[in-house]
């Protein structure tokens, strides 16, 4: 472990038992983009973060649908200044029928490469470490014509390259279509030093996020995804596929709730601290909060979202009382008071009468007891855009949450943090061998307000993720004892370090 940077906070008086102080996200300018298109883009929107020219500042490269996606450069002038983004998209990226897309590390070589998902062909990147990319030509990966709405990835035991799902929503080809004409779920797993033709997990049910997980703790990530019932009608639910030789899925009689619902994104994180993480759902006409019990010994989450107030069902602001539609979904602690809180990108998916027109994006903070609060119009991130995908990420290293959000036939928005009052800590992890991104170790972070768990894991969402340092609030807490158990199950120690400093860990 070595210490990075220490930049100084002033850390006001912290009430332990005080409602959650809402943080100032102050607009910045970004230049001009715009997620568009006819009915195939209706859904999509993400927005990738993620360094890709070393200098540890993220930046964003977001989906287009019609228009061409774009990367926009972070020029930030170093910690703590005011952010500042350029529009600076390489011929490679620059491509029409994108939908979104997944930073992974795929060779090895410990320069982030790209997953885009798109209205087509999907593709694979490799990054040259300067925000160009070229096309991986020896990876034997190939990709048909699809709508690719979700993504996630995963390191097998005994593997050479990453596993990768794409979810593919419906099959434009689908003669009767296109209610009931959901398409597959396509798996790589990698033979050797390549890929293969993909598995289908069949059935599908217009998959619109996804999210390998190590739910249970015993090294083994599952996939988890979330079904669109807009299109699949009657016979679906959501899915859980056990990543056994031949995957299969989860049934009732192992512990697996089946339900059914309008499912666009997924977010997970453990918000009991007993080391299992839950989820939060997005949906059209409420979200779902669902907390894991590991008692039954099977994939067991129970309905929360009344008990923790996130339902989040209705706009909060702006006069329309119809449902709400959640799209991006993401858990950060925004004030730094260490309890994780729950940002939701909202926005009527095109024209549909019966769901809000006028749908604030929504931040419900986490209160002392455990219930959330909407705070988005205090804070400022109360847009009235049609949201789609966003990115709650640290953009300017300063240990305080910032947004970024792409909207439907709007301009991309960027917000940043100004008002995060407590003390935190960033935490670079590199894996070992060729996973660099260290995906399926968890940190832990232990300090007198608690045990926080965080898994790393690259997908989940809608159609967008984010890499770099895991962000942890501390409170008023100036030291933490921290922990990475690393893929595998093998511990490291537990080693004291400051609040208000980045340090990074490697085995």
């Amino acid at each position: 472990m070595r210490s990075l940077k220490a930049l100084p906070l002033l850390l006001l008086a912290w009430p332990g038992h005080a409602e959650p102080q809402t943080p100032n996200f102050e607009p910045r300018p970004i230049p001009e983009h715009v997620y568009d298109g006819g009915w195939e883009h209706f859904v999509g929107g993400g927005v990738a973060a993620f360094d890709c020219d070393g200098d540890d500042l993220p930046e964003l490269y977001a989906a287009g649908g019609a228009n061409p996606a774009q990367l926009m450069r972070n020029r930030t002038d170093g910690p703590g200044a005011p952010l500042q983004f350029e529009e600076a998209t390489p011929d490679s990226l620059s491509l029409t029928g994108v939908t979104g897309a997944y930073p992974v590390e795929i060779d090895g070589d410990g320069v982030l490469d790209l997953a885009i998902l798109r209205v087509g062909p999907d593709l694979l990147l490799r990054g040259q470490g300067d925000c160009t990319f070229t096309p991986f030509e020896e990876l034997g990966f190939t990709s048909g014509d699809h709508w690719t709405t979700a993504f996630s990835t995963t390191w097998e035991a005994g593997q050479s390259l990453p596993t990768l799902a794409f979810g593919t929503y419906v099959d434009r080809t689908h003669p009767d279509g296109p209610f009931e004409a959901c398409d597959t779920t396509l798996l790589y797993r990698p033979d050797g030093d390549r890929y293969g033709p993909p598995e289908h997990l069949e059935p599908g049910f217009c998959a619109l996020s996804m999210l390998f997980s190590d739910w249970s703790r015993t090294g083994r990530a599952d996939l988890r995804i979330s079904n669109d019932r807009h299109y699949y009608v009657r016979g679906g639910q959501e899915q859980m596929w056990a990543m056994e030789e031949t995957p299969r899925l989860y049934a009732e009689a192992e512990g697996w709730l089946p339900y059914s619902l309008w499912g666009m994104g997924i977010a997970s994180r453990d918000l009991t601290g007993d080391g299992f993480p839950e989820v939060y759902l997005t949906s059209m006409g409420d979200q779902k909060f669902q907390s894991f019990d590991p008692a039954p010994g099977g994939p067991v989450w129970r309905d929360a979202t009344y008990d923790r107030g996130t339902t989040a069902h209705r706009p909060h602001t702006g006069g329309d009382g119809r449902p709400s539609t959640g799209w991006h979904a993401a858990f950060g602690d925004v004030n730094n008071d260490g309890r994780d809180d729950i940002f939701v990108a909202k926005g009527n998916v095109e024209q549909m009468p019966d769901a809000a027109m006028k749908d604030p994006n929504t931040l419900l903070m986490q209160q002392h007891d455990g219930r959330f609060g909407e705070r988005a119009a205090e804070a400022g991130v109360a847009s009235m855009a049609r949201s789609r995908g966003a990115a709650l990420v640290d953009l300017n290293l300063d240990g305080a949450l910032d947004l970024a959000v792409v909207n439907r036939r709007a301009p991309m928005e960027l917000y940043e943090n100004t008002g995060a009052q407590g003390n935190w800590l960033l935490v670079d992890v590199t894996g070992i061998a060729r996973n660099h991104q260290a995906l399926g170790a968890f940190v832990e972070v232990r300090s007198a307000q608690g045990l926080q768990t965080r898994e790393i894991t690259a997908g989940g969402g809608h159609s967008g993720g984010s890499t770099g340092p895991q962000h942890f609030g501390l409170g008023a807490e100036k030291s933490a004892d921290i922990r990475v158990i690393w893929p595998g199950g093998s511990p490291s120690v537990w080693q004291s370090v400051a609040a208000n400093t980045r340090i990074a860990l490697r085995p």
